[in-house]
């Protein structure tokens, strides 16, 4: 049956995948947890079937690059530019923090700060799959909070790159065995590697900017829906591919950089749509290779050892990534979601753990514990980030309001959110009506400033800053931020403020359009239903029946 391993283990992972993720679905759990268990049914570490333990490795990597290739398309160079000034130096600071975590929990089992640098840079950076798909199921990738994680995400996979580049010429150094093919020193070995980086992010920008739009445009000419979904996911799975063979820089970077460009095509949003059905089923079969890993008899030989590498993933490296964010001036709902967000590991650890066990560096139980930590931290960060998403309110309250503006003097609209919708309503009623924009962002805010508009920096669900803006006097209140449980909670608070403003609202789904009805939203509008009244209006009208002849 050798021959039939790929479709054995697509069969197992996903079936299982789906039994298991029914029943946690049904103890009110989060999927996750059945993906995991999934992947540990058919692990070696159990008794029955065991899936191929190198090809389910393999099929989870293209979900990885299908997803990096997704956020891509939704994360501009404008985006990650505007990020950096936080980005860089907080994922730096963090993964500095977790090492050193990771050093001395390392030297406290007798292993030597060598391998503790392994084992602590292992714990020190987020799963790419894990990260994005919480972000996107709460609809944060847009917001300032999505692009500060997703950005700080890019920088700490730019730098596991650069790790496991220069470990094995530092191998030797750190008391393991340097391979005899690493040659030319630490300096050469970094200088290599920051040139292949900076050598494919310039062919990205210089050829791919203008290659991979330009063969979308000409599949698409042909017509052939079929043609543009091959076509997209050639270029996702080519350049990722391509990026590693070629530039030594991971999949997930390459595929990242494909979606990035091919965003700047008007066609980005019909490849991102074309991929999401192969991104969901194989980031499914991520989860259950990782749950293929996972020798749950390590909880019961090492139980303190579990617990202090847990720690030191939820408690250690979050804390850390909470106060460079606040360091940084930025709110604590920003430094909150940041945490949180970071509070798992996932692929990079994995590749990590194994390099430094090929390098004799780490020894064989630090990747159990790296395994174990990852598991238990995965199915921990979906109940971290359901008390966040309950706890946010009231950070947000905590975060003082800015000055009173003067429009809030005179009958005026208000709009909650300057985001890629808020912006265009903003323009649409500058020269309309007096306006007054709520914005929670305070780069963004001075930004609104400079333009000319007033402005009330604070978030909206608290109501002193809705007074601020003026909302008593308030005719209309736009809400345009994209979370709908943000969304639902400054609805009520205007509600409350002002019985007889009209309150407009973005929604996604009819039970997003139902929960803010339900908390006063006069309107709730979904983007499709919107397009599809503007087609409406712009159809002919049918000719009315000639009169009849007498």
């Amino acid at each position: 049956m050798h021959h039939t391993s790929l479709i054995a283990t697509i069969v197992a992972g996903l079936g299982l995948a789906f039994v298991f993720g029914a029943l946690a679905n049904r103890l009110k759990l989060p999927v996750l947890v059945g993906y995991l268990l999934a992947g540990v049914i058919v692990g070696p570490f159990t008794p029955g079937y065991v899936a191929d333990q190198e090809l389910a490795p393999q099929l989870a990597e293209i979900g990885v690059i299908l997803l990096m290739f997704g956020v891509g398309l939704h994360f501009s160079v404008k985006d990650l530019m505007a990020v950096r000034k936080i980005a860089i130096p907080g994922a730096v600071a963090q993964i500095t923090a977790a090492t050193l975590m990771g050093v001395g929990l390392a030297v406290a089992l007798g292993w030597g700060w060598g391998p503790g640098v392994v084992f602590g840079l292992a714990l020190s950076v987020a799963s790419t799959v894990v990260l994005l798909r919480a972000l996107q199921e709460r609809r944060l990738i847009e917001t300032d909070r999505g692009r500060i994680a997703v950005g700080w995400l890019i920088v700490e996979d730019l730098a596991m790159v650069l790790a496991l580049v220069l470990l094995p010429a530092l191998s030797g150094v750190l008391g393991g065995a340097a391979p005899a093919h690493a040659s030319g020193g630490i300096l050469g070995a970094f200088a290599m590697t920051i040139g292949k980086v900076v050598a494919f992010v310039a062919f990205m920008l210089i050829v791919g900017r203008r290659v991979i739009p330009w063969i979308l445009h000409r599949i698409a000419h042909t017509g052939s829906r079929e043609l543009f979904r091959l076509a997209v996911l050639a270029i996702a799975l080519g350049v990722a591919f391509g990026s590693a063979a070629l530039f030594g820089v991971s999949f997930a970077l390459g595929a990242f950089f494909a979606g990035m460009i091919m965003a700047e095509s008007e066609l980005s949003h019909q490849a991102a749509n074309e991929t999401l059905p192969l991104r969901d089923a194989f980031a499914v079969l991520f989860f259950v290779s990782i749950g293929m890993l996972f020798d749950p008899m390590v909880l019961l030989r090492e139980p303190l050892a579990v617990l202090a590498t847990v720690a030191i993933i939820v408690l250690g490296k979050s804390v850390a990534a909470y106060f460079i964010v606040v360091a940084f001036k930025r709110p604590k709902s920003v430094a909150l979601t940041i945490s949180v967000s970071l509070a798992q590991i996932g692929e990079f650890s994995f590749i990590l753990a194994g390099l430094g066990v090929s390098l004799k560096l780490l020894p064989p139980e630090g990747r159990d514990l790296i395994l174990a930590g990852a598991i238990l931290s995965i199915l921990l960060n979906p109940l971290l980030f359901a008390w966040l998403d309950k706890a946010m309110v009231k950070v947000s309250a905590g975060e003082g309001p800015s000055e009173p503006v003067a429009a809030a003097a005179q009958p005026h609209a208000v709009l909650v959110g300057y985001g890629r919708v808020g912006k265009t309503v903003a323009e649409g009623l500058r020269n309309r009506t007096p306006l007054v924009v709520i914005e929670d962002e305070v780069e963004r805010a001075a930004e609104l400033r400079a333009a000319g508009y007033e402005v009330v920096h604070g978030n909206a669900v608290r109501p002193e800053v809705l007074m601020q803006a003026g909302l008593d006097k308030a005719t209309h209140v736009f809400v345009a931020v994209p979370s709908p449980f943000e969304a639902a909670r400054i609805i009520e608070q205007a509600r409350a403020a002002n019985p007889d403003a009209r309150i407009i609202a973005r929604a996604y789904t009819d039970a997003d359009v139902e929960l803010l009805g339900q908390m006063g939203a006069t309107e709730a509008l979904i983007g499709e239903q919107e397009i599809a009244r503007g087609m409406l209006q712009r159809a002919p009208r049918r000719a009315p029946p000639p009169a009849p002849a007498h």
